[in-house]
């Protein structure tokens, strides 16, 4: 009988072995929803996953202790808290022994280690999982607070890593000559999610519904990788336009955004309610800075703007210049007068044609068919690395 909870990527390993994917993430499962839990869900689809987070400090607890709940997801999130009163080296030791625990019960499973962060080879890196995949999704090195240590770690990561996966082609490009296997997935989409927006159904959320028209919205990270000064500038060209802004404030001083009549911070949002915010929305905006942090970003909102039918502009980013701006689907402002010339143009625009190209180039994207190419390529490397006695051995028991 076939086992429905073995991912096909097992299908090569003995069928007695289930499968337990650990993701070592530097994100919270409860923070933004991005790339991440959109592959996690559908590998949890197929097999046991544990998201474990970096730890939080605690001043009322004596030890370490791992506390793990069940997200929707089918994904286990573990959470390691520790004394906030513990040094430095003594936290590693502290998610390498939880770590340790961690794994027990699962002595006879196959284990497959997926990294967001080679931080985390500080305590993981004396275990040896079957399989070992790198999804270097930025370049974290390039962040405002960046270890010393990480550019090293990942140095070791990539001797380290089966497959390395890369969150955009320009990141693809600055890491291809590092590993033998380093495979491109640039951000995908939910497309049913955020089409939502386009039907128009939902009521204007309470603190987005007074506010007038047009608008014109951002969501994600507010952080160093936003051109703070290009979204005052912008609010000062266009004093009758809202800029209605979604989004945690992190690593940044909420004091030094700007504050304007039509600037309007709403902060976090979950992802359920995002579609709602966008259908009343006139066109969207990606202010980001051009700088070393957003060098390789591929920002994953680029098509998720499109999906919900709203015209974009955006700073030049690599990712988005190529290949929604060269496509005519998003347009491409370097300054603040550029970028209000463009959303000028966008809103007052005819759509159909554009919505059309828009959902000609989204059609064969999405984050289940990322997940199956991922899960190829992790099939192919667990079908080429089963020693050839083995593969004997199991060709016979087929036939058998």
């Amino acid at each position: 009988m076939e086992n429905s909870h073995m991912p096909p990527q097992l299908q090569n390993l003995p069928s007695s072995q289930q499968h337990l994917l650990v993701c070592l993430s530097h994100l919270r499962w409860q923070f933004v929803h991005q790339r991440p839990q959109h592959l996690m869900s559908y590998a949890a689809r197929k097999c046991r996953v544990i998201f474990l987070e970096e730890p939080i400090f605690s001043e009322d607890i004596v030890g370490a202790e791992l506390r793990m709940h069940n997200d929707a997801s089918g994904v286990r999130v573990a959470i390691p808290h520790v004394p906030s009163s513990i040094s430095e080296e003594n936290v590693v030791e502290a998610q390498r022994s939880l770590l340790d625990q961690m794994l027990e019960p699962y002595a006879d499973h196959h284990i497959t280690f997926w990294y967001y962060t080679p931080m985390a080879l500080r305590f993981s890196d004396h275990q040896v999982p079957h399989l070992c995949v790198y999804d270097c999704m930025d370049e974290l090195s390039a962040f405002r607070g960046a270890p010393p240590e990480l550019t090293l770690l990942e140095s070791r990561l990539f001797d380290l890593a089966d497959l390395v996966f890369t969150g955009g082609q320009s990141l693809y490009e600055s890491k291809k000559s590092r590993h033998a296997s380093v495979h491109a997935f640039p951000s995908s989409i939910d497309k049913a999610h955020f089409s939502r927006a386009r039907q128009g159904k939902a009521a204007d959320p309470e603190d987005q519904k007074h506010i007038p028209r047009p608008r014109i919205g951002f969501f994600g990270v507010v952080d160093e990788r936003m051109d703070i000064d290009l979204v005052a500038a912008l609010a000062g060209l266009r004093p009758e336009w809202q800029l209605v802004m979604i989004g945690p404030v992190v690593k940044i001083d909420p004091a030094s955004l700007p504050r304007r009549p039509n600037i309007h911070w709403l902060g976090m949002k979950s992802y359920a309610e995002l579609p709602a915010y966008l259908a009343g929305w006139d066109a969207g905006f990606m202010p980001f800075a051009i700088n070393e942090a957003t060098r390789f970003i591929s920002p994953t909102k680029t098509p998720e703007f499109l999906a919900a039918g709203l015209p974009v502009v955006s700073t030049p980013i690599q990712d988005v210049q190529r290949p929604y701006g060269k496509l005519g689907l998003v347009g491409i402002a370097a300054t603040a007068e550029e970028m209000a010339a463009q959303l000028e143009t966008v809103m007052s625009g005819p759509r159909d044609e554009w919505r059309k190209a828009v959902d000609r180039h989204l059609a064969d994207m999405s984050w289940q068919s990322t997940w199956a190419a991922m899960e190829h390529l992790m099939r192919r490397h667990a079908r080429l690395n089963v020693p050839a006695s083995e593969q004997s051995a199991r060709g016979a028991t087929a036939h058998v």
